[in-house]
């Protein structure tokens, strides 16, 4: 899909919550291990600004493990990180036309 054509001001809003939820979780030092799953893939539709992620994961604890996935990493996140891997699918459904799983990605 292209940039804009699922996105709306509501989704950029949910996104800009969800960021500001991860880093008062991460302040509380709770956890050691978080996963922003398919967060590079918001940052790529413009639901989220790269320097306000980066600026997330700057603010982490020590100790803390943050996980950042999804197609399109921008390359501030590359150059930030620790580890980058890509993974190449071998099977997926949605090449046998399953779009978004009811629970998981909807």
């Amino acid at each position: 899909r292209k940039v804009g054509e699922i996105i709306n001001e509501q989704d950029k809003q949910y996104a800009v919550k969800g960021l500001q939820r991860i880093e008062e979780i991460m302040a509380q030092g709770e956890y050691r291990v978080i996963v922003l799953d398919e967060i590079n893939v918001a940052i790529n539709y413009q639901l989220l600004e790269e320097d306000k992620v980066i600026s997330l994961l700057q603010k982490r604890l020590k100790g803390q493990e943050v996980i950042l996935t999804g197609r399109h990493a921008p390359f501030g996140i590359i150059k930030l990180a620790d580890l980058v891997s890509e993974i190449r699918a071998v099977k997926h459904y949605h090449d046998q036309g399953v779009l978004a799983r009811e629970g998981i990605e909807k």
